[in-house]
């Protein structure tokens, strides 16, 4: 079952153009999950080299964690991505409109430390069915 996110504006607020929903409503829900942060490693225990890698990388540990729970990227309604480095802002918001397409769920964008140096960034969502 798809579902529905309408995308709510306050007409007393700002207005970014950046791809994303500054508030959505999910209707139609019957089950939320909860995708813990995503870090940019592989099956392998291998780390890509580049930025783009990395976020790719810990894009499709996300889409595994929801495939797992029967769901697909389609059904996040809010994510959060923790960047290493404000120097990476552009490349993740490319690769975040190509992995998600048309799909703009609400989002946060936090310049962080995070766990591992190796790592530039982590990726968490919520997703609903």
């Amino acid at each position: 079952m798809a579902i529905t996110l309408e995308h709510i504006s306050a007409p007393d607020a700002h207005d970014l153009k950046t791809g994303y929903a500054q508030c959505v409503a999910a209707s139609d829900v019957r089950r939320t999950v909860y995708v813990s942060g995503q870090i940019p490693v592989r099956p392998d225990g291998s780390v890509p080299d580049t930025f783009t890698g990395q976020a790719e990388q810990a894009w499709a540990n996300v889409a595994a964690q929801l495939r797992a729970a029967g769901l697909g990227l389609q059904n996040i309604v809010r994510h959060t991505t923790y960047l290493a480095d404000r120097a990476h802002t552009a490349e993740n918001s490319a690769v975040r409109r190509r992995v998600l397409g048309s799909h703009d769920p609400a989002l946060t964008v936090i310049i962080a430390g995070i766990f591992d140096p190796a790592w530039l960034l982590e990726i968490e969502a919520v997703a609903v069915e």
